[in-house]
């Protein structure tokens, strides 16, 4: 008796993984995934174009911040992951199998802000890191007025917006303001997830948007796409080679460009004030995530056709979404490291 009420429940627990992860039944095959908000509005038009293209495929997404994305796909409970901040090594280990990451688009994270009067600002470095550091506690402090001269700035108090989830927008971030301030670095350090020093917490790119627009005097950042959707101002940041650069596809491009020809085999690479002229310097990769021996083999086979397309014709949707197509050399790197993937 023992014995079979044991065999029920793995064959229950089993039953409900195959559920979580995707599953296959009567010609439909359902794939599930989480993580990145960044890249959630690139990923739903791909999933749905695919979907068109391939009926029977669907593949569900949950935009729930890369800190949950890599938690789930380490517990087995989606399919794939996504995340805009590398795994670590720690996190790889901790893992049960061998977790691959994949390219998929570039981004750029921009601040934005809410300043009555004011829609063109220009910030450095460590300027930025030190609002966010609460050193900088007011809109006319003279550090942004020496940056922003002419500009008429009120006396408004600053609120600092930012993620309260685990978030691979704020990795991007933190991990350019620990490249531009010392400071930053040792008190608060690069992570998904970090010990604010100061301001409120939004979930999601669509959490901080929605603060910034609903509070004057409020900073933030987020990821492009949801500052454009929203209609807030954002500002130019000034790159390694001292030029105030807007975020736009050709200035993010212009960021991938070196490390294109860098790219470690594990694609796990930053970006962030990358060197040369024309650079965003707030730029990064966003990346899937796949175990390298999947369990489910007839859906890993589905999700490579997926991964092929989108490596290749899904890249021509990018562009209207804000995002930098991959580069032609990370493409051929990508698609040689699909085949490491166990479908059989």
């Amino acid at each position: 008796m023992k014995n079979r009420f044991s065999n029920r429940t793995l064959a229950a627990a089993a039953a409900i993984l195959a559920l979580s992860t995707g599953l296959i039944a009567q010609g439909r095959i359902q794939i599930t995934g989480a993580g990145a908000t960044f890249p959630n509005p690139i990923y739903s038009k791909w999933f749905s174009e695919y979907n068109k293209l391939h009926p029977n495929v669907e593949i569900n997404y949950q935009s729930v911040g890369s800190g949950a994305g890599i938690r789930q796909i380490t517990n087995g409970t989606v399919f794939f992951g996504a995340t805009d901040g590398p795994m670590t090594n720690d996190q790889k280990l901790a893992a049960p199998g061998a977790i691959l990451h994949f390219p998929t688009v570039l981004g750029a994270v921009v601040p934005v802000f809410n300043v009555s009067g004011v829609t063109q600002l220009k910030f450095t470095g460590p300027l930025l890191a030190d609002i966010f550091l609460g050193k900088i506690t007011r809109w006319n402090d003279a550090a942004i007025a020496k940056v922003n001269p002419g500009v008429s700035l009120p006396s408004t108090e600053i609120t600092v917006a930012h993620r309260s989830d685990g978030s691979g927008t704020t990795y991007i971030w933190v991990d350019y303001l620990s490249k531009v301030s010392p400071e930053w670095k040792q008190k608060v350090g690069i992570s998904t997830a970090v010990n604010w020093p100061v301001g409120l917490g939004g979930k999601g790119n669509e959490g901080v948007a929605g603060l910034v627009k609903q509070t004057p005097g409020a900073i933030g950042y987020v990821e492009l796409i949801y500052a454009l959707q929203n209609k807030i101002a954002y500002g130019p940041v000034q790159n390694a080679a001292g030029e105030f650069v807007n975020a736009s596809l050709e200035s993010v491009t212009a960021a991938a460009a070196e490390a294109s020809a860098k790219m470690p085999a594990d694609f796990r690479v930053s970006i962030t004030n990358a060197p040369g002229k024309g650079v965003y310097p707030i730029s990064s990769f966003t990346w899937l995530l796949l175990y390298e021996s999947p369990k489910n083999k007839a859906l890993a086979r589905t999700f490579n056709e997926f991964m092929t397309w989108m490596l290749t014709d899904g890249q021509k949707f990018a562009k209207d979404l804000g995002y930098a197509p991959l580069p032609a050399a990370v493409v051929k790197m990508e698609m040689d490291a699909l085949k490491k993937i166990k479908t059989q």
